[in-house]
Order: C-alpha cells, then sequence, then structure tokens
C-alpha cells in the first residue's frame, strides 16, 4: 500500500538505508508498521523507547503521506516504491536506492534498455554536436533505447532535446518536488517531454524541505537508472562527474566523448578516459559495443549499424530449471555480472559459474569481458 511506503520515508532517524535494511528484513512498509515490539528490536534491531522506536510509533510519518498523496493526486503524480513491481529494477538494484519515487508521464520509459548523458552546463559546439550525433545514431541502433539525463542547462538539456529530436523516449531526473521542474526555463523543455511520451521522476517528496541539498542524490538516481553512463564534456571536477563515480561504483559501464587536449571542457572527460575509468566512445555503435548490447553492420561505413533485437525467445531450447533460474536472472538488454547473477538467482557462486558455461554452449547467453553476461 503506497501510503504506507510513503510514510515510511518520514520516519525520523530512518534513512535510505534504514529503510532498506527493515524492508529487507519485513518485506514491506506495512509489516514494519505492525511489527510488534519484540519483532522491531530481535529482527531489526530496533531498541524499544529509542527515537527510532518512537518515530516508528509515531503518528507524523501518517499524517506527512496523506499531504503526499492529496498533492500527487492534484497534480497527476504517480509515487512507486521499490516494492512495486513497477519501480525500475536497475534503480532498484543500488544500495542507496530512495524506496519512494514521483513520477509524471510514461513509466515504461523506465524499464527500456536506458543510456544516461550527462556533462556540463557550459557547454561547447562541440559538445551540442556530438551530444546530438551520439544520441541520434544510438536511437537508430536500439529504437527502444531511453535517454536520461538531469534536466539542466547544457548537456543535459540537449540530449533531452536530442532525443525529443529523433523520436527516443527520455527520463528527466529533477532535484525538486513534482510538478515544479529545476531549473524554471526548462519548464518548457519538461512539457515537450511529457507532451511526447517522456519521465520526469524525483526522490522528493511534496512535504520535503527542499534546500537545494538533493542535487547530488539525484545524480546517483541518473546513475542507477541506466546500464551506462556517458559524460559528454566535463572539466575536472565538474558535477557530472560525479554521476560517472556513481555509475562506477554500482557496477555500471562509463564512457566518455575524448575532447581537444586543451579544452578546459573536456579535462574531466579526458583524464576518466586516460585514467581508463571511462571507455572512450565516439559514436552510437561505440555505445551499444560498450553495453554489450547486440549489434550487426550492415550497409557502408562505420556508422551503418542497426541492432538486433533485444529480446531473445529460449522457447525451443530445453533448460533444466537451475539454467532457467539463472537465464531468468539476466535483464533483456543488459549486461549482468557474475555477482548480481548469484544475488538473483539465489545459487552458491560456483554453481552459477558453472550453469553460464552451459548456457553458453546452448547458444542462449554471451560472456562479456568483464565477467557479464548477456541474451543472445
Amino acid at each position: 500500500m503506497i501510503i504506507d511506503d510513503i510514510a515510511l520515508t518520514f520516519v525520523h532517524g530512518l534513512g535510505i538505508k534504514g529503510c532498506r535494511l527493515l524492508l529487507d528484513i519485513f518485506g514491506s512498509a506495512r509489516a514494519i508498521f505492525d511489527a510488534s515490539d519484540d519483532e522491531l528490536q530481535l529482527r531489526g534491531g530496533v531498541a524499544r523507547k529509542s527515537m527510532l522506536w518512537g518515530a516508528l510509533h509515531s503518528a507524523d510519518p501518517w499524517r506527512e503521506a496523506e499531504k503526499v498523496l492529496k498533492h500527487a493526486e492534484r497534480y497527476n503524480i504517480k509515487p512507486l516504491a521499490s516494492t512495486d513491481p513497477a519501480y525500475p529494477r536497475l534503480l532498484a538494484e543500488i544500495p542507496d536506492a530512495p524506496h519512494v519515487i514521483y513520477t509524471q508521464g510514461n513509466i515504461e520509459n523506465l524499464h527500456r534498455p536506458s543510456l544516461s548523458v550527462v556533462g556540463t552546463r557550459n557547454m561547447t559546439t562541440y559538445g551540442q554536436r556530438m551530444g546530438i550525433r551520439v544520441v541520434e545514431q544510438l536511437h537508430e541502433l536500439v529504437p527502444e533505447v531511453s535517454i536520461v539525463s538531469g534536466l539542466a542547462f547544457g548537456n543535459d538539456g540537449n540530449a533531452h532535446r536530442a532525443a525529443l529530436g529523433c523520436g527516443a523516449a527520455t527520463v528527466a531526473v529533477i532535484a525538486n518536488a513534482l510538478p515544479d521542474v529545476t531549473p524554471t526555463e526548462h519548464r518548457t523543455l519538461a512539457d515537450l517531454i511529457l507532451r511526447d511520451g517522456g519521465t520526469i521522476i524525483t526522490e522528493v517528496s511534496s512535504q520535503t524541505k527542499n534546500n537545494g541539498r538533493f542535487f547530488i542524490p539525484r545524480n546517483r538516481i541518473i546513475a542507477g537508472l541506466s546500464s551506462g553512463t556517458l559524460v559528454v564534456e566535463s572539466p575536472y571536477g565538474g558535477g557530472s562527474l560525479q554521476t560517472v563515480d556513481f555509475a562506477l561504483d554500482y557496477g555500471r559501464i562509463a564512457m566518455a566523448l575524448p575532447g581537444r587536449a586543451d579544452d578546459k571542457n573536456s579535462f574531466g572527460s579526458n583524464i576518466y578516459i586516460k585514467q581508463l575509468k571511462a571507455a572512450m566512445v565516439c559514436s552510437g555503435s561505440d555505445v551499444v559495443h560498450e553495453l554489450g548490447w547486440d549489434a550487426v553492420a550492415c550497409g557502408e561505413g562505420p556508422d551503418k549499424v542497426v541492432a538486433a533485437p533485444v529480446v531473445a525467445a529460449v522457447e525451443t531450447v530445453n533448460l533444466s530449471s537451475d539454467e532457467r533460474q539463472v537465464y531468468d536472472a539476466i535483464g533483456v538488454g543488459e549486461a549482468v555480472d557474475y555477482d548480481t547473477l548469484v544475488e538473483r538467482s539465489g545459487l552458491p557462486v560456483q554453481q552459477v559459474m558453472s550453469l553460464i558455461m552451459g548456457l553458453e554452449l546452448a547458444g542462449v547467453v554471451r560472456i562479456l569481458p568483464g565477467k557479464r553476461v548477456e541474451r543472445v
């Protein structure tokens, strides 16, 4: 029940990770609130009469949740809890995922193969041109792709506009409560995103005081929503590199467009390439290659590439129950590392590795560099 989930996020002293810990233990927000004092103490580690114990028994979270729901109904905002099947699966995998996100627009975009595109607000002509080029090429190769960015000035806004221009889905992650957007100058862009079937999401509720502290946390959501993050151009120490760092921390693929050696707006991008933190990409086909998305050459020229079907049916292959369990743990259009497969399948690591070899021999998966696996 979504009101339980929203109320849980307003429990003073719980926090994002504490919320996740209790959810892992009890299974749902309702079960947390219904737990006895003994259960809270013995299973959840919540001491009797502690501040957290008091907050869990307070009526304040419910009052806030009711206000949030009324606001959401008024402005056609859909809250999604991490326990909801509609919650984006990739985002749910990160350790600091928000338990509730607030969305407007088409939430199906949150389940597409996704690329996060970020970069400096001080966009150059080169950054603008290359950002548009990569998005257009990627959409041509993988029509189902969703372009994720932060609706900021510069490269973020350019990525959204490029997606709108070529008909790609796009998701804007903002650092304030809906229905407002920041920066306010991008209100028109936000309206275009929603009009054309895009999505706007935030972790900030209508009852959360916004003092500008959500911009860096917003970047983790941008990174968490996608299989990979591409930085178009960034100076050294630029905010967009924080998003790349989040992606690396989450085991996702980091990519960067190279820039001129003497261009300060590309210092950060070039250093990440030099330090092997980010793969150098120059085209949409490079992105497809780095993310492990199937593609076959077609026509003339390096950019003439079309995507192979993202979903590969395996109905004709006789898989054992354990093989099917591992295969089903590999999401459509994603490259999954072994640790994630172990976590999703619930099988021992050695068994998972053996099963992967069998699935590869059966021709239904492909083993990629970096101990990653994808469906064929």
